[in-house]
């Protein structure tokens, strides 16, 4: 039985990805920005503990490495994310606020948990997986969406440098596309399930090795260029 973190764990893909690990029998830690709104991550039954985190804050970060201090995870996924400003140039909600935003959740946020939990995951000789998006490849340019995009492109490139970093202390780290998902982020119009793209990130999660850290892939497994 393995211990799992999974950042913005509350809902859509985080809280598939605590359901699946929850029912195959594996000890999960969510975390949440507002615990006391996690009711749906709670009801998964008592394998699963929910803790408090900011991604974009040092100090929540800080809180949450001493609520776990040498406690062994065997894979981390940093999942939490945020998307706004879906138009081009002339979208007015590209402003400096949703960009600070945007690149402090999808990319601070990524570097912050790695770093307060790398310990706890490279006892177990673990894995980070981030749930990052083919929109930030450079070969999938849109001409839209700037800042998610330029985020989830940092956010990959973070994995491939971690992957460097971490992979003599035994810890695998990949960076995942999870499909195009019906979730609040994704909209009622998506191709696929939470379940399923869940389901396939925990296969490819289960399949990273340091043979193959620092990959790039979609959630039912094709390799994704940077």
């Amino acid at each position: 039985m393995a211990t799992v973190v999974i950042t913005g764990a509350g809902r859509g893909i985080g809280l598939e990805l605590a359901r699946v690990y929850a029912d195959r029998g594996d000890t999960v830690i969510g975390t949440v920005r507002a615990p006391d709104k996690a009711g749906e991550l709670r009801k998964l039954g008592a394998s699963v503990t929910v803790l408090p985190l900011d991604v974009t804050d040092e100090a929540s970060h800080a809180a949450l490495a001493r609520a776990l201090a040498g406690r062994p995870i065997v894979i981390l996924i940093a999942n939490a994310g945020v998307l706004d400003a879906r138009g081009g140039l002339d979208d007015p909600a590209n402003s400096t606020a949703m960009w600070t935003a945007m690149l402090a959740t999808n990319v601070m946020g990524v570097f912050f948990t790695a770093r307060a939990l790398a310990s706890n995951v490279a006892t177990a000789k673990g894995r980070i997986a981030i749930i990052s998006s083919r929109m930030g490849s450079s070969e999938r340019a849109g001409g839209n969406t700037y800042a998610y995009r330029a985020s989830k492109a940092a956010a990959s490139n973070l994995a491939a440098n971690l992957a460097v970093e971490l992979k003599p202390k035994g810890v695998a780290v990949g960076s995942y596309h999870p499909g195009w998902v019906k979730t609040a982020m994704g909209g009622s119009g998506a191709d696929i399930e939470p379940a399923t793209s869940a389901r396939g990130l925990v296969a490819r999660i289960d399949a990273l090795t340091l043979a193959t850290s620092g990959t790039f892939e979609t959630y039912d497994g094709a390799r994704i260029a940077y």
